[in-house]
């Protein structure tokens, strides 16, 4: 039994180094050019996904009244007035998911014209699937060289 036990040893470091190793991802930074147009009461696009370190020159416009643009964590904060596009320039220095909204009251549904930056990769799921794979590996390996005994065979 513990000869069993010791030959997934291998299997558990390998579980150890998905988990915390760091995965290197494109690591060079990349400039991304958006547009984002602000009518009543969306932003368009509802979401941005880059990563992190990427910087952001952001084209904003508004398509209908004066609407404001203020992004969390980042302290940028602009005023849109349509026919007029402003831009905004930064950094997604830090990882994870920010709000952005309206900051000028443009109606009735104002507050809840807001939006979402997301930065960074998806390191849990692409962790999740390392695991999985290591554990459906481990258990193959543990079937074929431990097959299954008959009832009332003895050991």
């Amino acid at each position: 039994m513990r000869s069993r036990l010791l030959s997934l040893w291998p299997f558990v470091g390998l579980a150890l180094v998905i988990l915390l190793v760091p995965i290197p991802f494109n690591s060079t930074p990349v400039t991304h050019e958006l547009t984002m147009t602000a009518t009543q009461f969306a932003f368009d696009p509802p979401v941005l996904r880059v990563r992190q370190g990427d910087r952001i020159r952001l084209s904003l416009q508004a398509g209908d009244v004066v609407h404001g643009f203020y992004l969390d964590g980042h302290d940028i904060a602009v005023r849109v007035e349509p026919g007029i596009s402003q831009q905004v320039e930064f950094v997604a220095d830090q990882v994870g998911k920010f709000r952005y909204r309206c900051s000028v009251s443009c109606g009735t549904l104002h507050p809840f014209m807001i939006g979402e930056l997301v930065v960074g990769p998806n390191l849990v799921l692409a962790r999740a699937i390392g695991l999985m794979l290591v554990a459906l590996a481990a258990i193959l390996l543990y079937l074929w060289r431990f097959p299954p005994r008959e009832p009332g065979h003895n050991l």
